[in-house]
């Protein structure tokens, strides 16, 4: 028998179109994903925007004389903050394909310190949304690395088929 108070699995709830939770996404996604290989973790988030959060580890890095991260992870969190920050913006889960995700370099990531990455949706047209990034580790001011995309959305009905 089925009970509509029992939770829903946050897949099934997300392509049902029930809405989107950040905490609950990153959590899903966690348990099964690259993500959660990198100990990605949710912060925080608002009507726009999301922030998302990995620790430093040595199995992370790309350079073992200096400590400095591998640019994959930092790339990897950069994608699911912005991407997420579309779904955080319409309130609900849309399969969406990226088009174009630009990553700049700063400066290289400080090792052994946490990287944050902050990302909103600031543009929604009829298919397409516009996010832009930022990855720091520590000082919003003093960046890693800056990101700017476009994702297209794709009609839900038929993704699931």
């Amino acid at each position: 028998m089925h009970n509509p108070d029992a939770p829903q699995d946050p897949i099934d709830r997300f392509i049902s179109g029930a809405g989107f939770n950040p905490r609950d996404w990153t959590a899903h996604m966690n348990a099964n994903g690259h993500s959660g290989f990198l100990g990605m973790r949710y912060c925080d988030h608002g009507d726009t925007w999301i922030e998302l959060a990995f620790d430093w580890r040595e199995d992370l890095v790309g350079d073992p004389e200096t400590g400095v991260l591998a640019s994959g992870p930092i790339i990897s969190l950069l994608d699911n903050a912005t991407s997420m920050s579309v779904w955080t913006r319409t309130g609900k889960f849309t399969p969406q394909v990226t088009l174009d995700l630009r990553i700049d370099y700063t400066r290289a990531a400080t090792p052994g310190k946490p990287l944050i990455a902050r990302a909103e949706c600031y543009q929604l047209r009829r298919s397409m949304a516009f996010v832009r990034g930022i990855a720091h580790d520590g000082d919003i001011t003093d960046p890693v690395a800056h990101a700017a995309g476009i994702f297209m959305q794709i009609d839900g009905q038929e993704w699931v088929k």
